[in-house]
């Protein structure tokens, strides 16, 4: 079993668009991944995503875009606070307003622009460039 299902999905997926493939198929697929993977989506890192239950369980189908550098998750998870949202952009990003933080707020989770609108804290779960 895995350890950590968002860190395994987002590797999964890295190494998928490194390979140059169109499609990446995921199992265990929970409710966290369904919104780390609608942020992404609505980020146009990734395409159109499918969740297909059968009677092995649920998994999800991934089309990829080719618009991933890389996308990894963040362990331990950081808490961040208004102020340290610069100190974790420097550390985990390439450039300035270039590529996304994913932050798990009280509000759900945002991304780290999102969430510097909002004044809002949290936790870093992933980042994505």
């Amino acid at each position: 079993m895995l350890n950590d299902p968002i860190a395994s999905m987002l590797e999964k997926i890295n190494s998928y668009e490194k390979a140059g493939k169109k499609k990446c198929t995921f199992r265990p697929f929970s409710a966290l991944g369904r919104e780390v993977l609608t942020i992404l989506k609505e980020n146009n890192y990734i395409g159109d995503f499918t969740e297909i239950e059968n009677e092995r369980g649920k998994f999800v189908e991934i089309n990829l875009l080719g618009n991933i550098n890389e996308c990894r998750a963040v362990k331990p998870r950081f808490p961040v606070s208004i102020e340290d949202y610069e100190k974790y952009e420097k550390r985990f990003l390439p450039a300035q307003d270039f590529g996304i933080l994913i932050i798990s707020t009280n509000k759900g989770l945002k991304t780290h622009t999102e969430a510097k609108k909002q004044k809002l804290g949290g936790r870093i779960i992933a980042y994505c460039y």
